[in-house]
């Protein structure tokens, strides 16, 4: 009789950015801004953009592909694509459903999933129970954006936080005593309205009007988004650690959504995580949305940082507002 329950874990990585890197001193020949002013508040510095013909879709197949070759799997073993996205290629098809046919997994299902920048530590989760249930064997992730189209140029205080770009997660069954370890998902609706693209939907459909006021693009209460985002982090981190059956002590890395280095920095301090212990990139990517988790991800991996057996958080928050966690110990696949 087969088992009721198994355990997922991450067994292969990919990420794909786009070439073209626009750095703070750009922006200032742009906006009314400057380097000091973005690095002191964001401690971004460059982040990556997407060309005039390259969607997200481009960015999540190449990702894919290099996850499914990290772990060792064809297109066609893989059940389950979902591609956390807030830039999907259009409204509908989905765009897992094109990822799915380019990378040629004529056996997998695929659906899109929207929770922001929370969107890959969903996907996480969702897959994570296709997973346990024993419903399905290997599930790709991908958070894939280029925020970049999204953005208004002339807007300050949004223009100089996105990037591009993406990244890929299979996941598989794993041993007993590797792989996630508790999920949390969490959702406060009544501040949606503090982060959001207003028009485009059946709410406001694109018209004349919508786009001369430009609706289009995000718009964010940065202040508002600041003050649920360390208390969010804060809390979702230490309730996966505490089901976990873990202290902070025992974490080996953490990895935030890399929104804003003082939204990282505080939230590392609310759950007595030393720096040296959280990974960093937002200094070079800036906000990838759904891409910033796993792409931090994967750089720590390939750099050996992370070894089989160590204990990993990642938490996230976006437009929702939406917040998740997720504790893993870490499997590496031979």
């Amino acid at each position: 009789m087969p088992k009721s329950t198994y355990r997922a874990g991450i067994t292969g990585l990919g990420v794909a950015v786009p070439d073209k890197v626009l750095t703070n001193l750009d922006l200032q020949q742009m906006v009314d801004t400057s380097d000091e002013w973005i690095r002191t508040r964001t401690g971004i510095k460059e982040r990556r953009i997407a060309g005039p013909d390259q969607a997200a879709s481009d960015l999540a197949v190449d990702a894919a592909g290099e996850a499914l070759k990290n772990a060792g799997l064809r297109p066609e073993s893989v059940d389950l694509i979902i591609v956390a996205t807030n830039t999907p290629d259009m409204l509908m098809p989905a765009t897992a459903c094109m990822v799915q046919d380019r990378l040629g997994a004529a056996n997998a299902g695929a659906f899109d999933l929207l929770a922001g920048c929370t969107g890959f530590l969903y996907a996480l989760s969702v897959g994570h129970q296709y997973i346990a249930s024993g419903t399905f064997e290997t599930v790709l992730i991908i958070g894939a954006e280029t925020l970049s189209k999204i953005i208004n140029w002339k807007d300050r205080n949004t223009c100089v936080l996105f990037g591009d770009g993406a990244g890929a997660a299979v996941l598989e069954r794993v041993p007993d005593n590797r792989g996630i370890l508790s999920t949390r998902l969490g959702s406060d609706g009544s501040g949606g309205k503090h982060l959001k693209v207003p028009a485009g939907g059946s709410r406001l459909p694109a018209s004349e009007a919508t786009i001369q006021e430009n609706l289009h693009y995000v718009t964010m209460n940065g202040r508002e988004v600041f003050r649920f985002a360390v208390r969010a982090m804060g809390e979702g981190a230490m309730e996966v650690i505490s089901m976990a059956g873990l202290t902070p002590e025992d974490i080996n890395f953490f990895i935030p959504h890399q929104a804003n280095i003082r939204i990282i920095e505080t939230a590392a301090r609310r759950v007595g995580i030393n720096m040296n212990r959280v990974l960093v990139n937002v200094d070079r990517f800036g906000n990838t949305s759904t891409a910033s988790i796993p792409i931090a991800l994967y750089e720590a991996v390939k750099q050996k940082k992370i070894k089989d057996g160590q204990n990993i958080i990642m938490v996230g928050f976006g437009a929702g507002l939406t917040w998740a966690g997720l504790a893993v110990k870490w499997y590496q696949k031979q």
